[in-house]
């Protein structure tokens, strides 16, 4: 099969595509034959020698994948050979097969197309998992995720607007805050000449705080934090250190969480992608939420679609198709 190799951790110039063995399904897996996947800062990552697939992994690189069943592993029932399907993947989305455990299998939305289906299942499953599943958003509380602008922030805008939180968000361009408004956000915020904790403050805090610049954010987020606030933190693009104050954390009976989705145990995993299915495919079907595509570009210019990531003057995601 056709797949995207990183020849040694470097630049995008290091990717390249190469013919390699085609994996068999085992029990309980599906071999899905991919019509597109999305590239995600964590392929850059990858790609640089410092996100590592977990053990047992493909190395190949490519966290989801839309495509057509092609073959059964052992034991799989409620999926048939020609079924379109989009899925949660631990590795190995960039090519034109892929292993998938069962449970990270799901079914197309209605009225998205199966290249576009590509663009949800990372974004939507670390959007549920995160702010609902575990920080528990609910409707009328106030949540600030960052980054609006990126695929993981437009969609978390919809969700949680379409849900009935009021939505903060920062981005860095006038255009980007234009579009996060459009999606749904109640407050856009310049991060580059706006303080978001006096915003923050001013509306009474932040209930949920969706983070994904870490060190550089901490102190920061938990100043914007109301009383009984939860902070999710995904990323680290803003560093891996920095000093926390306890006593404003306690003061708000607020809580700090940190998490990871593709390390996460296989159950673990189906339990999240059936709960997307269940609560976040609805919306989508009845246009409420909407994959957010900024560009679409054949599996030969993974490269390139590197190179726009790490510009950040992508909104949305960005697709490569086979």
């Amino acid at each position: 099969m056709r797949a995207i190799v990183a020849t040694q951790p470097g630049g995008p110039e290091v990717l390249s595509v190469q013919e390699v063995p085609t994996p068999a399904p085992g029990p309980g897996e599906v071999l899905v034959e991919v019509a597109a996947t999305a590239v995600n800062r964590a392929d850059v990552l990858q790609r640089m020698g410092f996100y590592p697939p977990p053990p047992g992994a493909s190395d190949i690189i490519g966290l989801e994948c839309s495509g057509t069943v092609a073959a059964l592993g052992e034991g799989i029932e409620g999926w048939q050979v020609g079924d379109e399907v989009c899925a949660l993947l631990a590795g190995g989305g960039y090519a034109s097969h892929v292993v998938v455990p069962a449970g990270q299998l799901m079914p197309v939305p209605a009225g998205v197309s199966l290249v576009d289906a590509a663009a949800l299942p990372e974004v939507a499953c670390t959007v549920w998992s995160n702010v609902f599943m575990l920080a528990g958003l609910e409707a009328g509380e106030r949540f600030l995720v960052h980054g609006g602008a990126g695929g993981i922030g437009t969609h978390a805008i919809q969700v949680a607007s379409a849900l009935g939180a009021q939505v903060f968000t920062t981005a860095g361009s006038e255009a980007k805050r234009a579009t996060c408004a459009d999606l749904g956000a109640d407050v856009t915020i310049d991060y580059k000449a706006e303080d978001f904790v006096a915003i923050l403050k001013e509306a009474g805090g932040a209930d949920v705080i969706l983070d994904n610049m870490g060190a550089k954010y901490l102190s920061s987020n938990v100043s914007a934090l109301n009383t009984d606030g939860r902070l999710v933190i995904i990323g680290m693009q803003g560093g891996v250190k920095a000093e926390l104050n306890i006593g404003a954390l306690l003061a708000k009976r607020g809580s700090v969480h940190a998490t990871s989705l593709r390390s996460r145990p296989l159950g673990e995993k189906a339990l999240i992608c059936a709960d997307v299915v269940d609560n976040v495919w609805p919306l989508v079907a009845d246009g409420q939420v909407t994959p957010i595509v900024h560009a679409v570009l054949p599996l030969e210019e993974a490269a390139e679609a590197h190179r726009l990531i790490d510009s950040g003057d992508h909104v949305g995601k960005i697709l490569l198709t086979l």
